[in-house]
């Protein structure tokens, strides 16, 4: 470890929280998580994981097990949410692994936080506080203090902001408003007997529509079903995470078709997400403090890669401590240049793949031409730059 008394602070220890400070202990560095919740955990359902983020998990150490713990899916497939027909299928099985090296997968949110939650109890070097919402960050020569609901003072050599979407340390150094989308999110897990036996697919599968889609794949072996629906809202909605009506999601979805339509009527219970994002920020590091994951970068789900990004922005911290001798203000400033310009492809390219999931008339018809005849590796061709990603280039030059 690291001499010193001071550990690094990170506020919040959701996923990108606990990956970022696994990436400083394996840098010997102490480590304080402070997290607002009163215990630690993931909320949520269903997460997908490219090849990237099964790159970022091993280099964190953690690669086994979450590999343990997930669904290794055949392809990925889109079919039109109206008249069933298939738009586009890319096959993950071995061609895509061999391409790149790695596997494409679905795993329960809680099954990726519990596999991080495991390595960094497993290293010794991580002191968790929970109940512990930070307010304010101050910077000195010597580093950064926090201060909590609570009236302490926390301090660190360094802080890093991995505090969400509602990130309380992007509000001070940035303060930028969000971008609510009015794209509702309605999430849901269902047990395997109470799914639809013709979409039993060990596929990513999604059904897009007019202003809405719908998306299943299984999860935990198979023994349960992510369930996902995503609609425009027909009024003005704030970025928030409430229970939600069965009747609200069913107003909503009469167009599609009967196979598709029977998705929204199997949950039990469902969280609503009325969803938001950021305009990409050139800057998210200010000398001791950074941000990271959706702090730094939130994006609207369409690409399926917010927690992929947190775990990449992990590993290129700790790889750009390694490159500057753990010089904590430099190695923020590469870090950040190591990632705007993908974080920020990712939260556009989200926006528009929104868009195309969502299109209506015509442009509903040229959406299911886009991909006719495509082979596989064509599609992998397309991928490249997303699945692509390796630690040994992730560093700016």
């Amino acid at each position: 470890m690291k001499t010193g008394k001071e550990p690094v602070l990170i506020a919040g220890g959701g996923i990108g929280g606990l990956a970022a400070a696994l990436a400083l202990v394996r840098r010997g560095f102490a480590v304080k998580v402070m997290e607002q919740s009163p215990e630690l955990g993931e909320i949520g359902a269903g997460i997908q994981l490219g090849p990237n983020a099964f790159a970022a998990l091993d280099a964190l150490g953690v690669g086994e097990k979450a590999r343990g713990r997930a669904v290794y899916t055949d392809y990925m497939v889109m079919h039109d949410a109206i008249d069933e027909c298939r738009i586009g299928l890319i096959p993950t099985g071995e061609a895509f692994r061999a391409r790149f090296g790695n596997p494409y997968a679905v795993i329960h949110r809680m099954d990726v936080h519990m596999s991080l939650l495991e390595g960094v109890r497993e290293s010794g070097r991580v002191e968790f506080l929970t109940s512990t919402r930070i307010e304010r960050v101050d910077q000195g020569e010597s580093g950064a203090t926090a201060f909590d609901n609570r009236g302490r003072a926390h301090r660190g050599i360094a802080l890093v902001g991995a505090d969400g979407v509602k990130s309380v340390v992007r509000q001070q150094y940035v303060g930028d408003p969000a971008r609510v989308t009015g794209h509702v999110v309605y999430r849901a897990v269902v047990e395997r007997d109470a799914f639809p036996a013709d979409l039993r697919w060990n596929a990513a599968s999604i059904w897009v529509g007019p202003n809405c889609h719908l998306v299943h794949y299984p999860l935990r072996g198979g023994e349960q079903y992510n369930v996902v629906v995503t609609f425009h809202s027909r009024k003005q909605e704030e970025w928030s995470v409430t229970d939600g009506s069965a009747e609200e999601v069913r107003s909503y979805f009469g167009e599609v078709c009967p196979k598709a339509r029977q998705l929204i009527g199997l949950p039990k219970s469902w969280r609503r997400w009325a969803t938001a994002d950021r305009d990409p920020i050139e800057r998210w590091s200010f000398g001791g403090v950074t941000l990271l994951g959706d702090a730094a970068h939130p994006t609207t789900q369409y690409m399926a890669q917010g927690a992929c990004m947190a775990l990449e922005d992990a590993v290129t911290l700790g790889e750009a401590l390694r490159a500057t001798d753990d010089a904590f203000p430099a190695a923020f400033d590469l870090y950040q240049r190591s990632r705007v310009a993908r974080t920020a492809r990712i939260v556009l390219s989200s926006r528009e793949m929104g868009r195309l999931y969502h299109a209506s008339g015509v442009e509903r018809l040229v959406r299911n031409d886009l991909w006719k005849g495509r082979t596989p590796e064509r599609f992998y061709d397309a991928l490249e730059w997303l699945y692509g990603w390796k630690v040994a280039s992730c560093l700016a030059g």
